[in-house]
């Protein structure tokens, strides 16, 4: 990707003449192939994207943004895009994530508002997107065994541990079936979330799906990258539910919306044990392995918690747990 061209289409796009005062620079980026800068001038400020197009889903980023914020989902309003080039320029939310805001004294206020974004976002009117299914859930909970098991801890699974996984995955695949269908962001935590003024703003939707109704909960409460009691999350679960169920006229068991978010929870995060080792040994990305043992936390809480998961969670703390802990970044919380 040229630079220069990038900011060429940029400047042609907003009428900008090369000897005009603009000030450009890059933007700290995220896990994909996306290149971000941002442009000032005249007072104002915009986000462009370099996104390249065999390995971005462009159009459907653009789509997205348009359909959530048509339903009152503040995204960044696409100003223009070059879908043959990748490039995108967008209106400029700011820096302010909501992740390094949150503490015990806020983190109430802010999921409250989060958690209204979400409902929101979950009704949206969105069409084509694709259907978070069989296939789906089953090749992400793959994901685990691949890289997290085999590449990262370097072990062989038995045709008998395989087995046990495959079962694992038939029952947190039905738990996600049984569930309302809703639109899924899924990656809705608190470092896709900006602050713009008082509201929230939402980002890298990009991968939005028809789902689960407790997929993005579980990102937001069960976050990779900021945990809290489970005392607390189990109430903020509550709240969502009797929103949920006053938005729809809809009516859910307790304990049935329990246990959908926990197990739904459990296949998150065995899904990212993996997507993180992957961006670590296939794209060099580091940064992430230091998440790993909050995420391995989150597997242990849940697999203790069901009866039937007593087999995984004693495979999963008798073998797979010993050998996590002689990782170099293994370290308890």
């Amino acid at each position: 990707m040229s630079v220069a061209k990038l900011l060429n289409w940029t400047l042609a796009q907003l009428n900008i003449g090369a000897n005009d005062d603009y000030c450009w620079a890059a933007v700290s980026g995220d896990a994909s192939f996306r290149h971000y800068y941002r442009l000032e001038s005249n007072g104002r400020s915009y986000i462009v994207v370099s996104a390249p197009p065999e390995k971005e889903k462009n159009h459907e980023f653009v789509a997205i943004a348009d359909g959530l914020r048509a339903s009152g989902v503040l995204t960044p309003e696409i100003i223009a895009v070059d879908y043959q080039q990748g490039f995108i320029l967008q209106q400029d939310l700011g820096d302010q994530l909501l992740l390094p805001l949150l503490n015990e004294g806020n983190v109430d206020g802010w999921y409250a508002q989060a958690m209204d974004s979400m409902l929101r976002l979950s009704q949206s009117a969105l069409s084509d997107l694709p259907v978070y299914g069989v296939s789906l859930l089953s090749n992400e909970f793959a994901l685990f065994a691949e890289w997290f098991v085999s590449r990262e801890l370097d072990y062989t699974l038995s045709a008998k541990e395989s087995a046990l996984l495959a079962s694992l995955n038939d029952i947190l695949v039905a738990s996600a079936q049984q569930q309302p269908q809703v639109v899924v962001h899924r990656d809705y935590h608190a470092r896709n979330i900006m602050i713009v003024g008082k509201q929230l703003g939402v980002i890298d939707f990009q991968d939005a799906v028809l789902g689960p109704v407790s997929y993005d909960l579980v990102s937001l409460l069960k976050d990779c990258y900021v945990r809290w009691p489970r005392e607390q999350v189990v109430a903020w679960v509550e709240q969502y539910r009797l929103s949920y169920q006053a938005l729809t006229g809809q009516s859910f068991d307790t304990g049935q919306w329990l246990r959908w978010f926990d197990l739904m929870g459990l296949q998150r995060h065995i899904k990212v044990l993996g997507i993180f080792c992957r961006l670590w040994l296939r794209d060099g990305k580091e940064a992430y392995l230091v998440d790993l043992p909050r995420v391995i936390a989150y597997v242990e809480e849940v697999a203790g918690l069901y009866p039937e998961l007593e087999s995984f969670s004693k495979w999963f703390s008798e073998t797979i747990l010993p050998l996590a802990e002689q990782q170099p970044w293994f370290q308890r919380s």
